[in-house]
């Protein structure tokens, strides 16, 4: 027998998706860049107009010796995405997102280390002789950073999900073009490299905890008079 369901079942189900346009973002700095952004981290958060939610997968391998004619494909590594695209609005003020992850990505290089003194070649930046050298990721000093979020809710904030980038940095500030055709936002997209991620539940788990809790307590009796 189908299972009849009511109307106002179907509508908390089926009527109340949810949007695309609720959603903010955390970008995590290296704490040697922080005398560079000063107070204008707040502001980077808030000019993010688009991200992607992040997409994993289970890579598996074949097992063809178990079961006669069977074949078996069984887990054997976790996969992530090799990127996440975060696109800001650049403000006509400081041009901000641009200057910011263009100094980031100096500094992995450590293309502004102006002397070149640590590298002991005295050959500046300037000069078609100068080569890269490239920082080391994590540690003192690392251009690696924990904390990079995005953050999706809906308008009544009763739910939301946290997805918390591990060892974030960019490695990418695409192309923007500018003509003399009429104008538009000018909008820059940055590529942002991770390890992994992992999903916090703001909301719904402290739900899913609440009703595993109640359905497993015994239903309500009345107490036996032999019992002391």
């Amino acid at each position: 027998m189908p299972n009849i369901k009511k109307v106002s079942d179907i509508k908390s189900a089926l009527l109340r998706p949810a949007l695309t346009s609720n959603f903010e973002v955390e970008i995590a700095i290296p704490a040697e860049l922080q005398s560079f952004v000063g107070t204008e981290q707040a502001n980077l958060n808030l000019s993010c107009s688009e991200a992607s939610l992040p997409g994993s997968s289970i890579a598996t391998m074949e097992n063809l010796n178990d079961h006669t004619g069977v074949t078996e494909r069984l887990a054997h590594r976790k996969m992530y995405d090799d990127r996440i695209d975060f696109t800001f609005y650049v403000d006509a003020n400081k041009y901000f997102p641009i200057r910011f992850f263009e100094k980031w990505m100096r500094y992995v290089t450590d293309e502004d280390n102006e002397a070149d003194t640590d590298r002991g070649t005295g050959v500046d930046k300037t000069s078609p002789s100068y080569h890269y050298r490239m920082r080391y990721p994590d540690g003192t000093g690392g251009y690696r950073v924990d904390g990079v979020k995005i953050i999706k809710f809906e308008r009544d904030l009763k739910q939301s999900l946290t997805y918390t980038f591990v060892r974030a940095y960019p490695i990418a500030v695409n192309s923007m073009p500018v003509s003399y055709d009429s104008s538009s936002l000018l909008k820059c997209t940055v590529s942002m490299s991770y390890i992994r991620y992992y999903i916090g539940d703001t909301s719904g788990a402290a739900n899913e905890t609440s009703s595993v809790n109640t359905s497993t307590q015994k239903p309500d009796t009345k107490p036996s008079s032999d019992v002391p």
